[in-house]
């Protein structure tokens, strides 16, 4: 038998992966890739230029100086710098919240843009009239409208920073395509862009090279690597008449392969409109800070209306004004802009300490309320390589006698399962014996020469070239969608070898912890039902798929969510990556692929799957903030605002300007005070899986 590249392929076995619109006039939503980047860099720039402007807007302001308790220097130029540079501030700086304001009025759905922008232009108008001596000096609230501006640009630009994407799925889905094709004309073989080949054309696809289109093999046979496509590790032997996907690579052998589709007919191209599509469409969650600010606003509104109209009837119009300009100034807390932003900040900051990335914080607020995650089981809950699980030996061998001529016949070739049969002997410490005239044949199996006698390892095309019967265990290892490969010296059956994707240590904690957390847990997989079923009962899974192709997983994904479920969906290959994008959250394993990636929400450092607890927990307890730093906001304007309004002034207490601004400042400071409390958490796979299963 002549030397030539290793192939297990037919082995045996039966198995088979406030967002960036307000820096354009709006401020909703936000899509999974594109521009976030610019608009940190947009705000980042914005607020440090403010935050200048407001040093001596505020250092110059009267009322601050009197608060203070400090002289302001002498001179009629003084009393300008604040309206001056205030002005500045209103229209340079504000400028993102006065368009994201038009835009809510325009759709009728006022928010925290309209809460802001009304803020700060009355304060603007009003300290005009203040300084041009129309309204009283009360009304200059220069240093308030400095600060607020400056405040919210820093909470906008934490926020643009926690939305800004890292990977771009769908570049990377293209990036799969090789650059050129080798085209078959006549006798000639020319390279030629991918684009430019037409269904019918012939091209070649050299060993190691990606097929360049969707087509079917005219010539050759080899192992085609479909982990891309598939998310199994495991090659997949294709034979002249088979068909091959773009994008695969074929590992052993050179193929000529017939063009069947191109461009958007791909299967390719078909996974990309999927991720493009459930992308769109997971975009379109309600913020809860806008919310709040909604009802804020409608409060605010009504409180000045009233405060105008009562005042009036008081027959005190010029206190009418003052207390409704100052019930809408104060009515936007400084907390309120910054609730939520950092408590997203702290959070993802935290999470990526703890092994978890955060790209998408819809994704993170919506973790807490899932109660399916549904884990793609290469990869993800297992180790999505083979290992040797058995070794049953024959006549008069030993286990270690089968493993290690196995490995000794295996030890030159680069085959996954020849790798796991060498490593499987190096980690039971066995003792290899050299080996010489190593030889592989595709579709049959291995052979060397070790201590004199002939070794080889294979799968049925083997016993069936050298006439010899599988060993009977073989048939139950088959029932369970083993891979089996036998043992043979000169001749004779010694062993068979157990071979599967061999199921992580940690997978079992997880799905209990799941369990006890409430959440049911659901595995899919392109596999074969009984490869699916033997990991399904062993880890105690509640639902399994199996033998699902690539493009119906989304269609899973959506099947469980017509059932009222909301669904995390984990996974690490190409195929996941439309159901990541159609789940309620997508959660990628880190050492998946580059498309993965680009299509969930959250990301995985790790590849342990206890870290999905990590964000259940992280999302919980982000939630649990939120929820107290809006109250605290909101708790502000509750006590501030009618005070403000003068409803004490029949006992003679109206609350001063001064007061109501030292309140937006505690506020503020309790809100990142708590906002700091999430930096406690321990968010390690092992101590999170712990929290729910002690709980």
């Amino acid at each position: 038998m002549a030397t030539m590249t290793e192939d297990h392929a037919g082995h045996g076995g039966d198995t088979s992966r406030e967002g960036h619109a307000m820096a354009d006039g709006g401020h909703g939503g936000h899509g999974s890739h594109g521009g976030h980047g610019d608009h940190v860099g947009q705000f980042r720039r914005l607020f440090w230029v403010m935050l200048v402007l407001a040093v001596p807007v505020v250092a110059f302001s009267p009322m601050f100086a009197d608060l203070v308790g400090y002289d302001l220097p002498h001179g009629g130029w003084v009393r300008w710098v604040s309206p001056v540079l205030g002005t500045v501030i209103y229209l340079w700086g504000g400028r993102p919240f006065l368009t994201g304001a038009v835009s809510e009025i325009r759709a009728r759905k006022p928010g925290m843009m309209l809460l802001i922008g009304l803020a700060i232009t009355v304060a603007f108008v009003s300290s005009w009239g203040a300084t041009l001596g129309i309204l009283d000096m009360e009304l200059d609230f220069w240093w308030e409208l400095a600060l607020l501006v400056v405040i919210m640009l820093l909470g906008h630009w934490i926020e643009m920073r926690s939305l800004a994407q890292t990977t771009s799925a769908l570049d990377s889905l293209a990036a799969l395509l090789p650059d050129e094709a080798e085209k078959v004309v006549g006798d000639d073989v020319v390279t030629v862009s991918p684009a430019d080949l037409a269904v019918g054309d012939v091209v070649v696809v050299r060993p190691g090279a990606s097929v360049p289109a969707d087509g079917r093999i005219v010539d050759g046979s080899a192992s085609m690597d479909e982990s891309m496509i598939t998310g199994e590790s495991r090659t997949v032997r294709r034979e002249v008449g088979e068909d091959v996907v773009a994008g695969t690579v074929a590992t052993d052998s050179g193929l000529r392969v017939e063009v069947t589709a191109t461009g958007d007919q791909t299967a390719l191209a078909g996974i990309q409109k999927l991720v493009s599509e459930a992308q769109a469409s997971s975009s379109r969650a309600q913020r809860l800070a806008d919310r709040a600010a909604a009802l804020l606003f409608w409060f605010a509104l009504g409180a000045a209306v009233i405060t105008a109209v009562v005042w009036t009837a008081l027959g005190m119009p010029d206190s009418a004004v003052v207390r409704a300009i100052t019930v809408l100034v104060i009515a936007c807390p400084h907390a309120l802009g910054l609730a939520i932003p950092l408590v997203v900040s702290i959070a993802t900051e935290r999470a990526a300490k703890g092994g978890v990335l955060v790209k998408d914080r819809l994704a993170l607020e919506s973790m807490r309320t899932v109660d399916t995650v549904l884990f793609d089981k290469t990869g993800t809950l297992t180790k999505g390589e083979p290992t040797v699980t058995a070794v049953e030996p024959s006549g008069g061998h030993t286990e270690d006698d089968v493993l290690s001529l196995a490995a000794a016949a295996e030890s030159d070739s680069e085959h996954p399962l020849a790798r796991a049969i060498v490593g499987s002997a190096r980690e039971r410490g066995l003792s290899v014996p050299a080996s010489r005239d190593f030889a592989s044949s595709p579709a049959v199996g291995v052979r060397a020469t070790v201590d004199g006698a002939t070794v080889e390892v294979g799968g049925p095309h083997l016993l069936d070239e050298r006439g010899v019967s599988e060993l009977p265990v073989a048939q139950s290892w088959r029932e369970e969608g083993a891979i089996i490969l036998h043992v043979l010296r000169d001749g004779e059956v010694i062993g068979a070898l157990r071979l599967a994707d061999e199921v992580r240590p940690e997978s079992q904690q997880a799905v209990d912890a799941l369990h006890a957390a409430g959440v049911e847990v659901v595995m899919i997989t392109g596999d074969a039902e009984a490869v699916a079923r033997t990991v399904g009962d062993e880890l105690g899974i509640d639902r399994v798929y199996a033998g699902v192709r690539p493009e119906d997983k989304s269609a899973k994904v959506a099947e469980l969510q017509g059932e009222g479920r909301k669904v995390a969906m984990v996974g690490d290959g190409v195929n996941d990556a439309p159901a990541l994008a159609q789940a309620d959250v997508g959660i990628a394993i880190g050492a998946g692929t580059d498309v993965a990636i680009g299509s969930a929400g959250v990301i995985l450092a790790s590849s342990d799957p206890r870290s999905v607890l990590s964000v259940i927990q992280l999302s919980r307890a982000a939630y649990r903030k939120m929820k107290q730093n809006l109250w605290w906001a909101a708790g502000y304007n509750l006590a501030a605002v009618p005070l403000a309004a003068g409803v004490l002034a029949p006992v003679g207490f109206v609350m001063p300007m001064s007061v109501g601004a030292i309140l937006m400042s505690a506020s503020t400071v309790v809100v990142a005070l708590n906002a700091q409390l999430l930096r406690r958490l321990d968010l390690t796979p092992e101590a999170s899986a712990r929290a729910f299963l002690t709980a």
